[in-house]
């Protein structure tokens, strides 16, 4: 009852919205998992769970381990963009489909994503690529055989023709978090990152994969960023403190408590760091800061008493 009231359009309109969380269940084509991994997946998967029962909006988890039909072309953890397609087949009403990584973390379940970011697209996001360039791409376009909207540093200036919404890290372009609209410009969008040809020919350069690609097609196509915007990385995938560390802590990118960050992705934690660690450490804090007025004042009771029955005993080792 409660996710058909937040789901109707006139009040709220949560079905609108779905959410694509990547869940590798089973061990997928090319590793297996272990517990910590399990554990992992089973905090994501329920965070998600919460957060889109909250709100009314569509939950789409994709088991990745039933894509081996990649496996064979050396394309698993290619099939984002497959994914989406899907994902828009099946859910033909939705307008907005919005990408998780599974190692990320709602961290304010409160925020809506209406007013985090789509009740003011315009002022939630910016079509310039050199108010943060960390590719440092040209841009807009110097040729003059293109049209005025390819010309234009913000295309056409209209929140209307967004159909792509991409947070950008130290290092260009980052899809562990990032929303799609559907549109005729996103279906040929989908039909050209997914295509075959380009992939035979340059995967072996694109580490990042997809996300390499889709940067490879920003700067080479203009159609594609007439419809492209970019969000800063704190509203909607903020790192922690050890991703994109080589320049220190940087507060365009890493979580900050104080300011309630919406999301934390602890991306590349593969490589070097906890990634269970990272997760139980913000699932904890998330659960902390979003408790309510009474748990609040239970977890007070239950600390005073703590440090009362603390000082006898710090008395007597004194003694």
């Amino acid at each position: 009852m409660h996710r058909a009231y937040r789901g109707a359009s006139l009040l709220g309109g949560g079905n609108n919205f779905v959410i694509i969380l990547a869940a590798n269940q089973g061990g997928g084509v090319m590793e297996w998992k272990g517990p910590r991994e399990w554990a992992i997946e089973r905090d994501s998967v329920k965070n998600k769970k919460k957060y889109a029962k909250k709100w009314g909006y569509n939950l789409e988890i994709v088991d990745m381990s039933t894509k081996k039909r990649y496996a064979h072309e050396w394309r698993e953890s290619w099939e984002k963009v497959d994914t989406i397609r899907n994902c828009m087949r099946k859910y033909p009403k939705a307008h907005w489909f919005w990408w998780l990584d599974l190692n990320t973390f709602i961290m304010e379940p409160s925020y809506s994503l209406q007013t985090q970011v789509f009740n003011n697209l315009a002022g939630n996001t910016y079509r310039d690529i050199n108010l943060y360039n960390p590719l440092k791409i040209a841009h807009p376009f110097n040729n003059s055989r293109l049209d005025a909207e390819s010309l234009s540093p913000v295309g056409d200036g209209k929140a209307s023709s967004i159909d792509l919404i991409i947070p950008q890290d130290c290092a260009g372009f980052n899809l562990g978090s990032f929303f799609i609209h559907r549109s005729t410009w996103t279906d040929r969008l989908l039909d050209i990152w997914w295509d075959p040809v380009g992939y035979e020919q340059k995967h072996m350069e694109w580490e990042h994969k997809e996300q390499d690609a889709l940067e490879h097609l920003y700067i080479n196509q203009p159609w594609i960023r007439s419809h492209t915007a970019f969000i800063p990385q704190r509203k909607i995938n903020s790192f922690p403190k050890g991703a994109c560390g080589d320049n220190g802590e940087d507060k365009r990118i890493h979580y900050e408590e104080a300011d309630r960050d919406f999301v934390v992705n602890m991306a590349g934690c593969e490589w070097g760091r906890d990634c269970w660690g990272e997760m139980y450490n913000f699932r904890e804090l998330s659960n902390k800061l979003n408790r309510t007025p009474w748990e609040k004042f239970k977890d007070g009771i239950s600390d005073r008493i703590k440090a009362m029955r603390a000082k006898p005993d710090n008395k007597e080792g004194k003694s």
